[in-house]
């Protein structure tokens, strides 16, 4: 898979274009099945006696236990993994590259690395991926960026890299991204699957918050 990005990257600008726009339009040709995590509107309580564990950039969690996974987003994504199968999920927190707040092309310098991190965020949520039915694995990207400048967008950046990984997989992953100014709040319950985007007032008061290690 690192060697068949590298090719999409290191590539003429036109057939750069052409290998991605071949690539993103088999992810979209398969949008029906990117929906498998339950979305939760922001109405719904959640239990108050949930420990809520704050995600921080570039950093990941996992989780076969009832809690609140949290990553504040501002310039970055989060990638929320479930297997249904194990009863285990993870949030991924990556922040986008360039320090800009916005998309970017991802380079061969930080090609390998962002790659280490997602096998390593895989493995801790899937075990041995030969045990795991596809049909049970469900994923989500949730992104934000500031408002667009006019500038021309990407033609593989962060979210792209990680939907073609997982693709590779045979796993389908749906991606939000929201262009604002404010940070973008995404709450997860790694147990039940559960991924929406949440203020402080719909978390229990009584909740206790850690940060992840």
């Amino acid at each position: 898979m690192q060697f068949a990005l590298r090719a999409v990257l290191s590539a003429p600008g036109s057939q750069k274009r052409e290998s991605l726009g071949r690539g993103l339009a088999r992810l979209r040709a398969a949008s029906y099945r990117l929906h498998k995590v339950r979305t939760v509107p922001k109405s719904l309580p959640v239990a108050k006696d949930l420990v809520e564990v704050v995600v921080a950039p570039d950093a990941y969690h996992v989780s076969p236990e009832p809690m609140l996974l949290v990553a504040e987003l501002h310039g970055a994504l989060g990638l929320c993994l479930h297997d249904e199968g194990r009863g285990v999920g993870g949030l991924l927190h990556l922040k986008f590259m360039g320090e800009t707040g916005r998309p970017s092309d991802v380079t061969d310098n930080t090609l390998s690395s962002v790659l280490a991190v997602l096998d390593r965020f895989k493995r801790g949520v899937l075990g041995n991926a030969n045990s795991s039915k596809r049909d049970d694995i469900q994923a989500r990207i949730l992104a934000h960026a500031l408002p667009p400048t006019g500038a021309p967008e990407p033609t593989a950046s962060l979210v792209d890299l990680i939907q073609a990984d997982l693709a590779d997989s045979k796993i389908y992953c749906g991606s939000q991204t929201i262009r604002r100014t404010e940070p973008l709040r995404v709450c997860f319950q790694p147990f039940e699957g559960r991924v929406w985007v949440c203020g402080p007032s719909s978390l229990g008061a009584s909740s206790t918050r850690r940060s992840a290690s």
